[in-house]
């Protein structure tokens, strides 16, 4: 069973208003992301075609959340996280227990639930280096993790494959780690090097303190400065639309509900 775009963002929205609760009652910070912020900014909500919703924590906040939201989430929602379920990135997915999506980079062969979700990316604090730097490093090192983290098979090429981007990401990861220690931190934010493949990071300024926007009638957490922050991700005409032929979804399968009313 397939169902329409607008039942998946309101199951969506659901799950933001659970984890939103989490963080209030925890004294927790996060804030709106990616297309998210995006939609906040451009439509006062989702974008029209988008089908998840992105948020951002400080990378030393998800310990303390992971724990309060196995806690306190309601049964419906699961906590993921790369020690419960195989994933290559150090995200979490608070998931829906009783729907089902299907994403192209979706393994089958693992028992993971596969219901809609809301991504938290964890940031970290940036070196004081160019974006051209730090689009190289990260690009680079994100590149060499996606190949060593992808399916193998015994063959010539997964021999010589497999030692050489374990070289390239040993380097990348070196290199940004001399940077960390000789350009100084403090002065932007950032995804951390496993989830950057863009190379994007932000000022401070333009995410600290946190403010509150609107997002489909409601106020959650957002960058200080919203504006900037999409503009950041998205460039000066981040509020033009793109052309029809660039709307793109996510996934390719989704059905809001398990049960066999939903039949």
């Amino acid at each position: 069973m397939q169902c329409n775009l607008r039942s998946v963002q309101q199951k969506e929205l659901d799950i933001l208003r659970e984890i939103h609760k989490v963080c209030e009652r925890n004294g927790l910070d996060y804030w709106l992301d990616g297309g998210t912020i995006l939609g906040a900014v451009r439509h006062g909500g989702f974008i029209p075609w988008d089908d998840d919703i992105d948020l951002a924590m400080r990378r030393e906040d998800l310990p303390r959340f992971i724990e309060a939201a196995q806690r306190e989430l309601p049964e419906w929602l699961y906590v993921q996280t790369p020690e419960t379920d195989p994933t290559r990135l150090p995200m979490v997915k608070i998931r829906d227990t009783n729907s089902f999506l299907v994403e192209p980079t979706d393994d089958f062969t693992q028992s993971y639930p596969k219901g809609l979700f809301v991504d938290i990316f964890p940031f970290e604090p940036y070196p004081n280096v160019s974006k051209a730097f730090c689009r190289r490093i990260t690009k680079g090192y994100c590149t060499a993790n996606g190949v060593l983290h992808a399916k193998h098979y015994y063959s010539l090429r997964s021999v010589v494959e497999l030692p050489w981007f374990s070289l390239k990401r040993l380097f990348y990861r070196a290199v940004w780690s001399l940077a960390c220690k000789l350009k100084g931190m403090g002065n932007h934010y950032g995804n951390t090097l496993d989830t950057n493949g863009y190379g994007i990071f932000h000022r401070n300024a333009d995410i600290f303190p946190t403010t509150t926007i609107l997002f489909e009638g409601e106020e959650f957490r957002a960058p200080a400065n919203p504006q900037a922050y999409a503009r950041n991700i998205y460039g000066d005409d981040f509020m033009q639309l793109p052309p029809t032929d660039k709307r793109k979804v996510h996934a390719v399968f989704y059905a809001t509900r398990l049960d066999e009313s939903a039949l």
